[in-house]
């Protein structure tokens, strides 16, 4: 995934919602994800950890 990205977040009792990356950290972890959504225009961070499973909240959205 890259800056500008259309993507779906996970969050807590919600569907996943869409939104675009505004800037993307790497981190020995896993990545950081800023991400516009429309509630949240300035974009709220999401990480994704490196072993995935269920540490994993952000996705592409498949065109």
């Amino acid at each position: 995934m890259k800056i500008h990205d259309r993507v779906y977040v996970k969050t807590d009792g919600q569907e996943r919602r869409e939104g675009k990356i505004l800037l993307i950290e790497p981190f020995n972890e896993g990545v950081m994800y800023l991400v516009s959504l429309p509630d949240y225009p300035g974009g709220i961070w999401f990480f994704n950890e490196k072993e995935g499973g269920k540490g994993v909240f952000v996705t592409p959205i498949e065109n």
